[in-house]
Parts: C-alpha cells; sequence; structure tokens
C-alpha cells in the first residue's frame, strides 16, 4: 500500500490484516508519507482505517477529530483493538512515541515530541521548560530563546499563513515571527523573501535593509546628475507615509522612487502608493511545531 494509508471499514477482515502501508518501503518502515508506525488508526467519524489523520484529511470529504479515536489496527499481525502504544495481540511496540491524548503514535527515533497541555497539541522538542515555554499571552508554544524577547499578541497564532493560507496554530512546520510582529511558515518565509522585503500584510521591512537603502541613494544621486538642471520636476516634492514608522514627509519627487531622508531611499509599489522604509530589528523563530 503507498502512504496514503486508507482502508475501508467495511471491508472483510482477511483483507484488512492483509494490508501494509510503508513511511519508507525500501528500508521496510511502516507508517505513511507523515508518520512512521505500525498502526492504523479507526476514524470515529466514518470507521475508515488510515494510517493518521493526515491521510485521512487528505483523501476525504471531512476532518477527522484525533481526540476521538478509539480504536487501532496492529500492521504486525491484523488485530483490531483499543488504541495503545503495544499491541495486545503480538506484543509488538508501534511507535517510540504515543500520546494518549492526541493518539499520536511516532516510530521516528530521531524527533523529539511532547504534549503542551495549554495547546493541547504534541509538538516538536524536548518540552516545556528543556527547550520551549509556552506564552500565555500569545498562546503558543516559543523557543526558550524567544522568552523576554519578542513581542506578545493576544492570540498570535490565531490566523492563517498569509503565503499558504493554512492555519498557523495547528502548523506541522516550524513558525517564524516577523519583526513586525505577524507569522508566517519558516519555509514560507524563505520563499517569500526571494521576491520581497516586505510583510505581506502590513509591509513593514523584514529585515535590516540600509545596505539597499545605499544602493538606492547612490542610484537616485545618480537619477539627479543626468537629469537637466532645470527640469521642474526637480523641483517638485510629494508626500509619502513611510511603513516602518509610519511617519508622514515631503520628500523629493522621484518618477520611480522616493527618499524619506538623507540616507534611506524608498521604492514604490507600481501604484505609486505603498512605500517601503528601513527596518532593524532581526526577525525571531518560534518553536510552535505541530505533530
Amino acid at each position: 500500500m503507498d502512504g496514503a494509508g486508507l482502508v475501508p471499514g467495511e471491508d472483510t477482515e482477511a483483507a484488512q490484516i492483509s494490508i501494509k502501508s510503508f513511511h519508507d518501503a525500501e528500508r521496510g518502515i511502516l507508517g505513511c508519507k507523515h508518520y512512521a508506525r505500525k498502526a492504523m488508526l479507526v476514524a470515529p467519524c466514518c470507521d475508515k482505517e488510515v494510517v493518521c489523520r493526515l491521510c485521512h484529511d487528505d483523501l476525504l470529504d471531512h476532518k477527522m477529530d484525533r481526540y476521538q479515536v478509539k480504536e487501532m489496527r496492529c500492521m504486525e499481525c491484523g488485530m483490531r483493538q483499543p488504541i495503545a502504544q503495544h499491541c495486545s495481540g503480538c506484543k509488538a511496540e508501534l511507535a517510540k512515541y504515543y500520546c494518549s491524548i492526541c493518539h499520536l503514535l511516532d516510530d521516528d527515533p530521531d524527533k523529539e515530541i511532547y504534549h503542551c497541555p495549554f495547546c493541547n497539541f504534541c509538538r516538536r522538542g524536548k518540552g516545556l521548560g528543556k527547550d520551549s515555554f509556552h506564552c500565555m499571552a500569545c498562546n503558543c508554544c516559543m523557543s526558550l530563546e524567544l522568552r523576554n524577547k519578542h513581542d506578545c499578541s493576544d492570540n498570535a497564532l490565531s490566523g492563517t499563513c498569509p503565503v499558504c493560507s493554512e492555519r498557523l496554530f495547528e502548523s506541522s512546520t516550524p513558525v517564524k515571527a516577523l519583526p513586525c510582529g505577524h507569522f508566517m511558515h519558516s519555509l514560507c518565509f524563505g520563499a517569500y523573501v526571494k521576491y520581497s522585503y516586505t510583510c505581506p500584510i502590513c509591509y513593514k521591512s523584514l529585515g535590516d535593509m540600509a545596505v539597499y537603502w545605499r544602493m538606492l541613494d547612490a542610484i537616485l544621486a545618480a537619477d539627479r546628475q543626468q537629469m537637466p538642471k532645470d527640469l521642474p520636476i526637480l523641483q517638485s516634492t510629494q508626500r509619502v507615509r513611510c511603513n516602518d514608522c509610519e511617519s508622514i514627509s515631503d520628500v523629493p519627487f522621484h518618477f520611480v522612487r522616493v527618499m524619506t531622508g538623507p540616507d534611506a531611499a524608498r521604492p514604490l509599489s507600481h501604484s505609486f502608493r505603498r512605500l517601503f522604509s528601513r527596518c532593524t530589528t532581526n526577525a525571531p523563530v518560534a518553536a510552535t511545531t505541530q505533530r
């Protein structure tokens, strides 16, 4: 069976027992593309047998409630039974890690997982007080490195990633805190910054843009030197609002760019309404990986 890991709950007993799903077929590791485990879960909503809830949600038109799972089927002996870390039939250990609340089974020895009682999820990491902490204001788990070093906001991860639109609180990948206080997946951030240097929500800078501003300063200076000195447009100004410091000022007009100060050039958007500016705050990473 491939990584989809779906078995109809009404199939014959023999057919169900014979089916195995692999996380890594070459190495003979049972599971699915999401998890290594030796058991299938019985979905409480439809009685389908699936390797994990993610496989269920990918293949069916409804969501599986992980907390309501009561049964599983051992992929070693085929016995259907109450969910647990060990098979009651063949006594095999079905996973190195088992959470009796989330009903998460993970047999990957390289993964460190803990259950956060405040998030009510299993997260990647050594545990609260070890390499992470739960911020009660932000209502999410973060790296210990961010304790007293991040800007709290109520239910910070209650929204969706501005790049992929997936829910951040239930993210299965690391989440990055931007200098402006917004969040996105770390992988989405890596792809996004190849094309833009501003937050897609508030347009504040995503990092220290001093080098880029100096480059634009040089371009602007070269442009003005090449233009006729008596050109009327060189004497005009325009009012702009800096997205980073939110100040409003009158600056020398440029048909492509404007400057909000002697040391910071600011490019305009295509609509000439958005203004990007400088930010020197580094963006921390929040350890909010759910398993």
